[in-house]
């Protein structure tokens, strides 16, 4: 099947037909150039700070910023794409593969939201599947996204937090030879054995989403990341904005992801798994039916969920709700530090008194 794939898929037949005729803007920093005065850039030749080339337009891609995730992601630079969080990477695929008002994608519900509102907002239409009971892809979803031209997938999924198999989301891969699958790892950091990154090479329709919000602890950065075979890089960076990636930005993510960096990331994260098993032992205790946890939050359902919702209001504890109705009885708990874990668990134990 991968090596019918390698051979037959093609993602220029699933682009826009109008980027394909489209020369992409080149900026300034995309010409480039040798020199010693810069003045091709209507920049300011002031710089008003203490970062350096503030005063500067970045580079599109920060080859430092590129390498360093290469080397950390194990997938090839040229396969790379940085952009203002994963959320940019999803709506960079929908606006480069889907004509509005005839293209659709599909999704697996409950999901992440942004799916399915950056599709509309491009007036490109959803198909939303239900996930099993076991929170797996149903049995006959290939047959039922229709045209989709792209079907998202994430893993571990948010809210739900549970995983599908690294070898189910291969098959899903294989089911939709003539679709973009997307894989959205935000949280792979947490179970990186699940992720289908080093399939990049063997599946041509595979995408790949990463971010360092999470487990980098750099949520207020905006930088993700978007792993892709060339023919699809070569796509999206037709309708990139011109500097993506702001200068402070690429200089705190390269920092993040350097050997002392991913130690602190790696120490973080065992921290936030220890917490997270033992809020997860308090809910269930109280009597909360807890899904299995795999990111750095868990989801929870309660009897009387609006009593809890209560509660936690009243301690000043702010954990998510939601309207999707089959989540009308859940309550999503992102991990923290030890202190605050011992104030939520100390919660529960007074409840439950």
């Amino acid at each position: 099947m991968s090596q019918t794939l390698a051979t037959t898929f093609d993602p220029k037949q699933l682009a826009r037909p109008e980027l394909l005729k489209l020369t992409p803007y080149q900026s300034a920093r995309r010409i480039g150039g040798r020199g010693d005065i810069w003045i091709n850039a209507n920049e300011s030749p002031f710089n008003n700070s203490d970062l350096d080339k503030v005063n500067r337009y970045p580079e599109c891609q920060p080859p430092e910023l590129i390498n360093a995730y290469s080397n950390y992601s194990g997938v090839k630079a040229s396969n790379i794409i940085a952009s203002r969080g994963a959320d940019e990477a999803i709506e960079l695929l929908i606006r480069t593969f889907c004509v509005p008002g005839v293209d659709s994608i599909a999704c697996f519900g409950a999901t992440y939201g942004m799916y399915a509102i950056s599709a509309a907002t491009f007036n490109v239409a959803v198909t939303t599947l239900s996930l099993t009971d076991d929170y797996q892809l149903p049995q006959a979803w290939p047959t039922q996204i229709g045209a989709a031209k792209i079907v998202f997938i994430c893993n571990p999924n948010n809210p739900t937090g549970t995983v599908i198999s690294k070898e189910n989301i291969e098959q899903a891969i294989q089911a939709a030879p003539k679709a973009i699958v997307v894989v959205d790892e935000a949280y792979i950091e947490f179970c990186p054995e699940y992720s289908v990154a080093d399939l990049l090479s063997t599946y041509p329709n595979l995408v790949v989403l990463r971010t360092l919000s999470k487990a980098f602890a750099l949520a207020g950065a905006r930088c993700g990341f978007m792993l892709a075979n060339d023919a699809i890089i070569d796509l999206v960076m037709l309708v990139i904005a011109p500097y993506p990636v702001p200068l402070p930005v690429s200089e705190l993510a390269t920092k993040a992801l350097s050997a002392q960096g991913l130690n602190t990331m790696q120490t973080q994260v065992a921290s936030l798994i220890e917490q997270g098993q033992r809020l997860s032992a308090a809910l269930s205790s109280f009597g909360a039916t807890v899904l299995p946890a795999n990111g750095n939050y868990v989801l929870a359902k309660f009897d009387d969920v609006a009593s809890v919702a209560e509660r936690l209001r009243e301690a000043g504890i702010v954990a998510r709700a939601y309207k999707d109705p089959r989540l009308a009885d859940a309550i999503r708990f992102s991990f923290t530090n030890e202190p605050q874990t011992n104030a939520i668990i100390a919660l529960f134990d007074s409840s439950a008194a």
